[in-house]
């Protein structure tokens, strides 16, 4: 099995990088916001903080490929970064600290490695393939990651980003009928709700609208730390649109709940 280590710690790198940029704008008063075609918004920072990513990437793994939210994709070949610079722009547009920097290193279809930096709130969490799961500062000062052992769903917090995805998804009733089931919901929202789940703080979270760059970082950290990722289809990994995680324990039986046509006749 090929090693991740050298491209973690570059993913530290590029993260320290980044934190520069994206430090400097969270709540400048300059900041730039525009709105993209599809009504979301993208600030000036989005896009520095991208281009500084492929920069770095250009320099030391010239023959990867990126594929970022901003900017188009580029190279070919197995090796692909797959890079969200600020995950959660409206909060960081709004000066709310619960943003990060998403990187990922996808090996052909499989995510290996992941990195998500969230520097407002001075966290970071990573994860590459076969090594476990991590949170902490930096490399040195680090400690390992386990999802939780709750296994009834009237025990479990199940934790989203918002009713409004699930509603235009026509997923609103069976997601409300999984809070009703639950102990307890929150919605602390994008990467912050997955992290939570890879500490065990979390059981359950789950995105009916999901694109690649927003859960390919996602996928090894919660896996490494014990869980499941799975589109809400139950396709495993992060292609399927959607996400799903759980401490695995739990994830069968929350799929089913919100996927009912994937119960067995």
């Amino acid at each position: 099995m090929p090693g991740y280590d050298d491209d973690l710690r570059l993913a530290h790198v590029l993260a320290d990088a980044v934190e520069r940029v994206t430090m400097t704008r969270f709540k400048a008063e300059d900041l730039h916001v525009d709105t993209k075609p599809d009504a979301t918004w993208v600030s000036d920072a989005d896009r520095t903080a991208e281009q500084v990513i492929r920069a770095q990437l250009g320099r030391t793994r010239p023959r990867d490929a990126v594929h970022g939210e901003e900017m188009p994709d580029t190279g070919y070949g197995p090796r692909r970064w797959v890079i969200d610079p600020i995950d959660g722009t409206n909060n960081f547009v709004r000066g709310v600290p619960v943003w990060a920097t998403l990187i990922a290193l996808m090996d052909g279809p499989e995510a290996v490695m992941g990195l998500v930096a969230a520097p407002a709130i001075g966290r970071r969490w990573w994860a590459a393939k076969g090594t476990g799961a991590w949170t902490g500062r930096a490399l040195t000062s680090a400690k390992p990651m386990k999802v939780s052992g709750v296994s009834r769903l009237a025990d479990a917090s199940i934790s989203i980003s918002d009713v409004v995805s699930w509603r235009a998804t026509d997923r609103l009733d069976a997601m409300l009928g999984m809070m009703d089931a639950c102990w307890r919901n929150r919605a602390y929202g994008d990467f912050w709700s997955y992290m939570l789940l890879a500490e065990g703080a979390v059981d359950i979270a789950a995105e009916p609208e999901l694109a690649l760059h927003d859960m390919a970082a996602l996928v090894p950290i919660v896996t490494e730390a014990g869980g499941r990722f799975t589109s809400l289809d139950g396709r495993p990994g992060p292609f399927g649109g959607s996400g799903l995680a759980t401490n695995g324990l739990l994830h069968d039986e929350v799929l089913h709940a919100l996927t009912p046509e994937l119960r067995a006749p």
